[in-house]
């Protein structure tokens, strides 16, 4: 993949935030610990973790919402972790986020069109109001909210949650961004209505040529939308990878255990049940490789000495193209 293939490159990203009443200076959660990773051209590229893991700072950080400790987010050669004021705002208009709440994301005291047009009056865009206008109502068409011309018109309050996050879509899409972020952005709504959205974003990469970066905690989610998934644990990636290889042949004894979970009438669930214990806590890494203290291949190959001293970088897996993984002993997987 070339420069110019890519919309978004991530460089050693970290993200460490004091912690509170700690009298330590030093003290600080490892929100995101060094993390890498690429987004092309129309790609969608899925994040995927528990609760806690840090992918939706990692979100938050590409969209510069959070500080940055360290790192590089590089967009159109230039970045934007060193980026401030003016220069900032005008690269944010490539990068839009989604988020996980359609109902709190919303202003309830402004109209679909006022929502949607806002990005276009805050970044300048358009040549008058009958131009934003149009831009508008050609943004909530390509959400599938019809007639636009009505739905326009509309509150917050007189939508179902499907609808209030396809508006969300619309505000997203109107500035004609490179990328977009979606934290979670189905979580939140019932089955038929996670469908809709699901389908839409497939649309509109294929209509508009936008490209996503994914925020989910369910594997089968990323499995079906998405073109390649990075495997988030503890700060760090595990595993990334064409969704097809990362789902048919998994690496690291963690992907195997989301996999298994997500497919829980399957006999390779009781694999799963050997992940026992909750995620250590950021402020206090374990020493080694961070998912040793949960990994079933730690027990079953005696614990060995390299997973209690050196935490794996990632690197490539044999004769698969694109695909890298963190274990000593990935290879040892069934």
């Amino acid at each position: 993949m070339t420069a110019a293939d890519k919309v978004l490159e991530v460089r050693s990203l970290h993200v460490e935030f004091p912690v509170r009443g700690s009298h330590h200076p030093r003290r600080v959660v490892r929100a995101v610990d060094g993390v890498s990773f690429d987004v092309a051209r129309s790609e969608i590229l899925a994040l995927v973790g528990e609760s806690g893991c840090g992918k939706t700072t990692i979100a938050q950080a590409v969209m510069r919402l959070v500080e940055i400790t360290s790192g590089q987010i590089v967009s159109s050669g230039s970045d934007l972790a060193s980026l401030k004021g003016r220069e900032l705002r005008r690269a944010r208009r490539q990068f839009q986020m989604i988020f996980q709440d359609p109902f709190s994301s919303l202003d309830p005291r402004k109209t679909v069109y006022d929502t949607v047009v806002e990005p276009l009056v805050i970044h300048g865009v358009g040549a008058d109001e009958a131009d934003r206008r149009r831009r508008v109502l050609e943004a909530l068409d390509f959400a599938h909210l019809r007639p636009a011309e009505r739905l326009a018109d509309r509150y917050p309050h007189e939508l179902s949650g499907g609808q209030r996050q396809r508006v969300a879509i619309a505000c997203a899409v109107v500035l004609e961004p490179a990328l977009v972020v979606a934290d979670e952005p189905v979580s939140m709504l019932d089955v038929s209505a996670q469908a809709g959205i699901l389908r839409l974003m497939l649309d509109l990469r294929d209509r508009l040529g936008v490209s996503y970066l994914f925020i989910t905690h369910d594997l089968s989610v990323a499995w079906v939308l998405a073109d390649r998934i990075a495997v988030v644990y503890l700060g760090r990636i595990v595993e990334i990878g064409p969704v097809a290889d990362l789902v048919s042949a998994p690496a690291h004894p963690y992907t195997r255990a989301l996999l298994a979970a997500a497919d829980e009438a399957s006999a390779a669930s009781r694999s799963a049940r050997t992940l026992r214990g909750e995620t250590p806590s950021a402020v206090d890494i374990p020493a080694g490789c961070r998912f040793r203290p949960r990994c079933p291949l730690y027990s079953e190959l005696g614990e060995p000495e390299v997973c209690q001293t050196d935490d794996p970088a990632l690197s490539s897996v044999a004769a698969q193209s694109g695909r890298q993984v963190a274990c000593h002993f990935s290879e040892e997987n069934p």
